[in-house]
C-alpha cells in the first residue's frame, strides 16, 4: 500500500530535518546510562526506521536469580494493549461489521444496564447504575476515552460505573471504557477479541503475544521490580481484557510497531483514522483521570485523542505515542510519522520510566512527545 502520508508532506508545512539514528553502540551505551541512573534492572528496547526494525535489544535481567532478559522474553504489555484493540476494531470496520459512529446499543440484543454481573461469566464491568447516557456511546467514543466513566468501576465508592459527564465531551482515561466495547463486540457481534488479535499476532509473525496466559511463555518469562526495588512474580491473566491483558516480547511488538507505523492490514481511510485528531485533550496531564478541564487559553494545541492512541504535532510533524503502566512495568511506544521512525520501550521495572523522555530524545531527536502530560503526577 502507497503510505498515506507522503502526498499530506508536499503540501505540509516544512518540517525539522529528520535525526540521524544512532548507531547501536551509542544506543546501547544510553541504554546503560539510563539504566543506571534510575536504578532499572531491565530494559528492552526496538527502533523502526523506514517502516522497519532496525535494532531490538534486551538489556538487564529478568528475575530475581538473574537471568537475562531477552528480546524473546515475555513482558507484560499493559496498557499498550489498548492500541492493539483500536488496530483490530478498525480491521473490523474495514470488514463492515460496524462503523466508528455504530451506538453501542444497536450492537447489543438488550440494554447494557440490564447486564447485571451474575449474568455475565467472564465478567468485564458493572454498568448496572449507568443513566440512559449509555445510549450515546459507540466505538469513536469509547477509542478516545471519552465515555464519561472513571478509568476502572472498581475505583468508585459502589464498584460500578457511572458518567461523570456526557460521552464525548471531554478526554477522561479509561480502561472499563474499552472493556465495555469489548463486551459489546463479543456479546452483540459475536466478535472474539482474543482470536481477533490472535490472527493479526499471527499475520505479523508475533509468535510469542497473545492478550491471555500461554503456558509456553513460562520458560522465559520477566518478573518485576516497583518503585522501591521489590520484586514481583509476572502475573499469568486468565482474562483476555482490551484494557491491558498482552503479554508480548520486545522483538513482537517492534513487528507490530512497524506495520502499524506503514498502515499494514488497514484501508488508507481506517489508518488515516487512528491518528486523526479525534477529540482535543484539555487536561494538564493525563491522570488523574478525572481531573478539571484547564481554561481554554491554557489548553494545548499540539495534543488531541486518536484511537488508542494519543497524537501530536512537533517539530518533526505528526506523531502520535501509547505508554503503559502498572507497579511494575513502564513502556512507551513513540512513532514520527516523517520516515516511519518510532521507539519502543518495554521495562520490567517501573523506575526506568524516569529515563523514557531523554532515551527517546536521544534516538528520535527532538519530537515533542508530551511525556510531562503522559506521566504528570502520577
Amino acid at each position: 500500500m502507497r503510505r498515506w502520508f507522503i502526498a499530506m508532506l508536499a503540501v505540509a508545512p516544512a518540517l525539522a530535518a529528520a535525526h540521524a539514528i544512532p548507531a547501536p553502540a551509542a544506543i546501547e551505551a544510553e541504554v546503560a546510562r539510563v539504566m543506571r541512573d534510575t536504578g532499572a534492572k531491565g530494559l528492552a528496547i526496538a527502533i523502526i526506521d523506514g517502516g522497519k526494525p532496525v535494532h531490538v535489544a534486551a538489556h538487564g535481567v529478568r528475575n530475581a536469580a538473574g537471568d537475562p532478559l531477552q528480546t524473546d522474553t515475555i513482558m507484560y504489555g499493559a496498557s499498550l494493549t489498548k492500541a492493539v484493540f483500536a488496530y483490530t476494531v478498525m480491521r473490523q470496520v474495514d470488514a463492515g461489521r460496524f462503523t466508528l459512529d455504530t451506538p453501542l446499543a444497536d450492537l447489543l440484543p438488550k440494554p447494557l444496564p440490564s447486564y447485571a454481573s451474575a449474568d455475565i461469566t467472564n465478567r468485564y464491568a458493572d454498568w448496572t447504575a449507568l443513566d440512559p447516557r449509555w445510549r450515546k456511546l459507540t466505538p469513536r467514543i469509547v477509542l478516545t476515552h471519552s465515555t464519561g466513566f472513571a478509568n476502572f468501576g472498581f475505583l468508585e465508592p459502589d464498584e460500578k460505573l457511572h458518567f461523570h459527564f456526557d460521552p464525548g465531551a471531554r478526554y477522561a482515561y479509561s480502561g472499563d471504557g474499552l472493556n465495555t466495547l469489548q463486551f459489546a463486540l463479543e456479546t452483540g457481534k459475536g466478535i472474539d477479541v482474543g482470536a481477533e488479535t490472535a490472527r493479526v499476532f499471527k499475520e505479523f509473525g508475533m509468535s510469542r503475544t497473545s492478550l491471555i496466559w500461554r503456558d509456553d511463555f513460562a520458560g522465559n518469562l520477566a518478573d518485576g521490580w516497583d518503585e522501591n526495588g521489590r520484586i514481583e512474580p509476572h502475573d499469568e491473566r486468565s482474562k483476555v481484557r482490551a484494557a491491558g491483558s498482552m503479554d508480548t516480547t520486545i522483538a513482537d511488538f517492534a513487528e507490530f510497531a512497524a506495520a502499524f507505523v506503514r498502515g499494514d492490514g488497514l484501508t488508507r481511510e481506517s489508518r488515516a483514522e487512528i491518528v486523526k485528531p479525534q477529540l482535543a485533550i484539555t487536561t494538564k496531564s493525563q491522570f488523574p483521570t478525572l481531573q478539571p478541564e484547564l481554561p481554554v487559553e491554557q489548553r494545548r494545541k499540539d495534543l488531541a485523542a486518536g484511537l488508542g492512541v494519543v497524537v501530536f504535532d512537533g517539530p518533526q510533524g505528526r506523531g502520535f505515542f501509547k505508554g503503559g503502566h502498572n507497579e511494575t512495568t513502564g513502556n512507551t511506544w513513540v512513532c514520527v510519522e516523517q520516515h516511519e521512525r518510532c521507539v519502543v520501550i518495554l521495562s520490567n521495572d517501573v523506575r526506568s520510566e524516569a529515563g523514557f523522555p531523554q532515551l527517546v530524545r536521544f534516538v528520535l531527536g527532538e519530537t515533542g512527545v508530551p511525556f510531562d502530560w503522559e506521566y504528570g503526577t502520577r
